[in-house]
């Protein structure tokens, strides 16, 4: 199974897709770390680049049979569309989750006040993450409003909404 996460950067999409992860085993693909790890290697990164490689390592780590969970602001059609190739290639599930905080107030202190859990990376302001280019979705997805809830409520909102679309994740 893929699990596609979406969203803003700051509405709690890494730290909600990294719990699932850990709670149901999965391999986890962040494209900050990969963008972050290019950029330290000498690559200029300013565009598809980092999605191509998650997209690889997805392919594998399905493979395997190992459940992916793909962090990723996958702000666009393409980008989305994308994703769900990855899984329609090898013939296998995915579920696209939309993360989103609803109160601006609480986005904005989540991104001014963030811990940076990747060593020298430098994540974007609000003014960036404001004027992000992210278009709105022209399909069905689960959409997790995180604001005003702890990651254990939006965890168990996630599991609520993954059992009504028939995914089965484990507690």
């Amino acid at each position: 199974m893929l699990y596609i996460f979406s969203g803003l950067p700051g509405a709690g999409k890494s730290t909600l897709s990294a719990a699932l992860a850990r709670e149901i085993r999965a391999a986890y693909l962040r494209v900050d770390v990969v963008e972050h790890a290019m950029r330290i290697a000498g690559n200029w990164v300013d565009g598809p680049e980092g999605y191509i490689v998650c997209y690889e390592i997805a392919k594998q780590n399905l493979k395997l049979g190992l459940d992916v969970i793909a962090d990723t602001v996958n702000p666009i059609p393409i980008t989305r569309q994308a994703w769900r190739d990855v899984a329609e290639a090898l013939d296998l599930p995915f579920v696209e989750i939309e993360v989103v905080c609803s109160d601006e107030r609480e986005h904005r202190h989540r991104i001014d006040t963030r811990v940076i859990d990747i060593p020298g990376f430098t994540p974007p302001t609000w003014e960036a993450v404001n004027t992000w280019h992210y278009e709105a979705w022209d399909r069905e997805r689960i959409v997790i409003d995180t604001a005003h809830q702890s990651l254990e409520e939006s965890l168990m909102a996630l599991r609520e909404k993954l059992a009504r679309a028939g995914d089965v994740v484990d507690d």
